[in-house]
């Protein structure tokens, strides 16, 4: 799996999709209008957190095994959930297979529909799974509660619960002052083609993920490099990195940012106003890459979002 198709889902959770590749220029339309562009995309970043099926609604992960793993709130199941029915059913695992089998009269909907509506369009009393690497993930719910299956390396079930009290609990993601000159217009160094870089995540797994190029800028003096991960046909290059703020003021395992849109003439656009936190500074449950040894900037980077502290 690359990682860079798991971001194209994280992107629309957090309400990022219409204007993390915004470009915000304050030398062309002047410094009122670029705080307004940045507090414009903050509000956008906080109503998707907010959101009713975004990163604060995770309650619960837990592994497939091969077979029938059946689930509900009932003690007697292998995958126990916070609440609704005792029995849901079970998510079956054949291969790269997955099914969801429904306990008899259990009030669920299936993407939406109600139940009876799926299981009619079904063969043999199951409804086929598509889990988050094959497409948009089948979400079976009831009430509050929500999973869907995520593949990482292995099948896993991910619960939400829209009523989680991470959710109803947020207070809102400190920010650093918007500062214009965190805006970098960096050069461009594009990488050759088939070009990878080794990115692992806080479960152990390791991926290989494509790399579009390098940016090179200057900050107090030196010079930095971060590596963009993306592809041709991409809108943008995301760069998960690290600096001297991380475990301090900012999150201890690095912060993302997306470019401006791609490349141009050599250049481009990374505005760190809109450094942002991975989804495990606000859930245990999530599976966040971590920064690579290339994208760890011996600088302080004092923009974008801070540590989150429930």
């Amino acid at each position: 799996m690359l990682i860079v198709a798991w971001t194209a889902g994280f992107i629309a959770t957090l309400g990022l999709a219409s204007c993390s590749n915004v470009s915000t220029r304050p030398a062309s339309s002047g410094e009122a209008a670029y705080t307004a562009a940045i507090e414009d995309w903050r509000e956008r970043r906080d109503a998707g957190l907010r959101s009713p099926d975004g990163w604060l609604t995770l309650v619960g992960l837990d592994w497939l095994q091969p077979g029938a793993n059946t689930i509900g709130s009932g003690s007697d199941n292998r995958i126990r959930l916070p609440g609704g029915p005792q029995a849901w059913g079970s998510v079956v695992l054949d291969g790269d297979s997955l099914r969801f089998e429904p306990a008899p009269g259990v009030p669920l909907t299936i993407d939406g529909e109600p139940l009876e509506v799926m299981l009619a369009k079904a063969v043999g009393g199951s409804v086929p799974l598509v889990a988050d690497n094959a497409g948009d993930p089948t979400v079976v719910a009831s009430g509050t509660l929500s999973f869907h299956v995520i593949f990482r390396e292995s099948y896993a079930l991910r619960v939400q619960d829209s009523e989680a009290e991470t959710r109803t609990g947020f207070r809102g993601v400190p920010t650093y002052p918007i500062a214009p000159d965190w805006r970098i217009d960096a050069r461009f160094e594009p990488a050759p083609s088939g070009t990878t870089i080794d990115i692992g995540d806080v479960l152990g797994h390791v991926t290989a993920n494509p790399v579009f190029g390098t940016i090179e800028f200057e900050r107090e003096g030196r010079v930095h490099h971060l590596v963009g991960v993306g592809e041709a046909d991409s809108d943008s290059l995301w760069f998960i990195f690290a600096d001297r703020t991380s475990g301090h003021e900012t999150y201890g395992a690095g912060r993302f940012v997306y470019s401006d849109g791609m490349p141009r003439e050599g250049h481009l656009v990374v505005d760190f106003n809109k450094a942002y936190n991975p989804p495990c500074v606000f859930t245990e449950y999530s599976t966040c890459p971590l920064p690579p040894q290339a994208n760890r900037l011996d600088l302080a980077v004092r923009a974008g979002e801070k540590d989150y502290h429930p």
